[in-house]
């Protein structure tokens, strides 16, 4: 039988792969002589982009055996967007989704919208970031005023730019805008046909670099560090999959905690095994990735004092407000109705050591 690419990316955390290439037994729970081995429920995860080092966590958590310890045999699959992913979780056709909780939040206001909800978040911070060159005059997102700055379609971060702005005393209109492609958001950066473009910090910062766009002479403007409050990825899962097994739910979360320990303990590990799943990925690249993403994103103060996975109902609020800002709400909801905190563990499991 051939195996395509997507069927092998399908099998990927189903069977944890070891770093001498063998497989690793999936651990299951103890039974009785008499009884039979129980099989591990299959499970379906989607992810809102191609695989990367983004994907480091639920990877490791498959290279790790804590799927396979949970019971699970996780199937992946991607999606075109957060928007797709959330869609994907909100019918059933998959059981989890690593989305953009904002997209999360957009989505729920939709009239007869499924009460999809997030039960893990990965990304304390979002993303969000304006990356320019300094050689264009930008260091500060103060110097973005007069400026050109492009706009990738579907792009989330400037959804929080108006938010943004408005704290940091910037008159929207004195940015003028330019929409564009996202196949040719760094390319016009580096060309200098815009002075700055709005993307994820770790994104479209480190693909800059691949094109010879020397690191000195760009400025990541982390939306982070401006005053945003938005969270970032997280893990949702289909509402009826959450009632029928809510166990199952207990034990994917546990899983990925597993295996987001494991990238932030051995990020070189955890991007070379991410790298063996790709098509064409940089090792170098994605390690640099991975880094920022733990440092940015995933490690944040608020993390190590309170664990992995949850949120702070008050921050999160506040977030929701920065979101109005960009985004007329039919019915504002509240950090209750986007985030279930009853599928994490207790804090101390959910410690970084």
């Amino acid at each position: 039988m051939r195996v395509t690419r997507s069927s092998f990316l399908r099998l990927l955390l189903g069977l944890p792969i070891g770093l001498a290439g063998g497989v690793w037994p999936a651990a299951t729970p103890l039974h009785a002589a008499s009884d039979p081995p129980s099989l591990p429920l299959t499970v379906q995860f989607t992810l809102d982009r191609p695989l990367d080092a983004e994907a480091a966590p639920f990877v490791m958590a498959a290279v790790g055996g804590f799927f396979g310890t949970e019971g699970l045999a996780v199937g992946i699959n991607v999606a075109t967007s957060s928007a797709d992913a959330i869609a994907r979780a909100a019918d059933g056709s998959s059981d989890f989704a690593l989305v953009d909780i904002n997209a999360l939040v957009r989505f729920r206001d939709k009239p007869g919208a499924a009460p999809v909800k997030a039960v893990f978040v990965l990304f304390n911070q979002a993303p969000y970031a304006i990356i320019a060159r300094k050689s264009r005059g930008i260091r500060a997102l103060s110097d973005l005023e007069g400026k050109n700055l492009g706009v990738a379609e579907g792009d989330l971060s400037i959804r929080l730019w108006p938010a943004v702005a408005k704290q940091n005393g910037i008159k929207l209109a004195s940015v003028k805008q330019n929409s564009i492609s996202a196949a040719v958001r760094e390319p016009m950066l580096s060309a200098g046909q815009v002075d700055a473009v709005t993307g994820f910090s770790y994104l479209s910062a480190i693909n800059l670099r691949d094109r010879g766009v020397p690191a000195d002479d760009l400025a990541v403007l982390r939306f982070a560090e401006y005053g945003c409050e938005a969270y970032g990825f997280a893990v949702v899962v289909s509402p009826k999959f959450a009632a029928a097994r809510p166990e199952a739910v207990k034990g994917f979360v546990r899983a990925v905690i597993g295996g987001t320990n494991l990238a932030i303990k051995d990020p070189v590990r955890a991007t070379a095994e991410v790298v063996s799943r790709m098509d064409g990925g940089s090792r170098e690249l994605e390690l640099e990735r991975l880094r920022a993403i733990i440092r940015d994103n995933i490690l944040t103060s608020e993390v190590r004092h309170n664990g992995i996975g949850g949120i702070d109902p008050a921050r999160f609020e506040r977030s929701i407000d920065q979101i109005s800002e960009d985004f007329k709400f039919q019915k504002r909801p509240h950090a209750a109705d986007i985030f279930d905190d009853s599928f994490l563990p207790p804090r101390d499991v959910r410690l970084i050591n």
